[in-house]
């Protein structure tokens, strides 16, 4: 029988998977920042985010440590695309959460690293979850619930929601945006639903530099 790890406490192996993410972003943020981060094609900064870029640019210091390979947006704008099934099965987008900061995460059960961080994630929302934040994973198992409903049970995760897209759609629609390479794909997103910023990799989300990107985010 296995031991659970307690949850907020990121694991050895999270932390270190975080920090080889962050080494590597190093080297994409050169694609990324030459590319522009959310610049897909033919696409240019939404009307609807006119401060975005300013708020964004203002975190930059906080992406660093464990959410060191988080990269600001150079073109923040709304993801009108991106659609997804709610916990009742039923479709919805991103304006369903207006008036939060989210941090959308995309997973598969498949997914390694997913699965290492799907517990920090879960401790994030126990830790922060609110009117005014909540973390979105969206599972993108194909087939059916079961499989990411038994995960998610066998590995004690209880604060966060099943959201679910078994056609792969959501992730197509990020790697057209240039916002999706491989999972897990991580967006920071304010309450307007302004893109801030993105990471490709896992982080060590129950992490104290985590919480302090979040916290900034949200202004408290």
């Amino acid at each position: 029988m296995t031991t659970k790890k307690p949850f907020g406490l990121p694991s050895v192996k999270l932390i270190a998977i975080a920090a080889l993410a962050g080494i590597v972003a190093g080297a994409a943020a050169v694609y990324v920042k030459e590319t522009g981060i959310g610049n897909g094609v033919g696409d240019t900064a939404s009307a609807e985010c006119p401060l975005t870029k300013e708020r964004s640019a203002n975190l930059s210091s906080l992406m660093k440590g464990q959410v060191a390979a988080m990269v600001a947006a150079n073109q923040p704008k709304k993801l009108q695309t991106v659609a997804f099934n709610g916990p009742d099965g039923k479709p919805m987008t991103l304006d369903h959460f207006a008036g939060k900061t989210v941090l959308l995460n995309l997973w598969a059960t498949w997914c390694v690293p997913c699965r290492e961080e799907m517990p920090a994630l879960n401790a994030l929302e126990k830790d922060m979850g609110s009117d005014k934040f909540q973390v979105v994973p969206v599972n993108i198992d194909s087939g059916d619930d079961e499989k990411p409903k038994a995960f998610l049970s066998e590995i004690g995760v209880d604060a966060l929601q099943l959201y679910r897209d078994n056609t792969i759609g959501v992730f197509n629609s990020l790697k057209k945006e240039g916002l999706a390479f491989g999972l897990p794909v991580t967006l920071l997103l304010d309450e307007k639903g302004c893109l801030i910023s993105a990471m490709n990799g896992p982080a060590a989300w129950d992490s104290d530099d985590a919480k302090a990107l979040i916290k900034g985010a949200i202004g408290s």
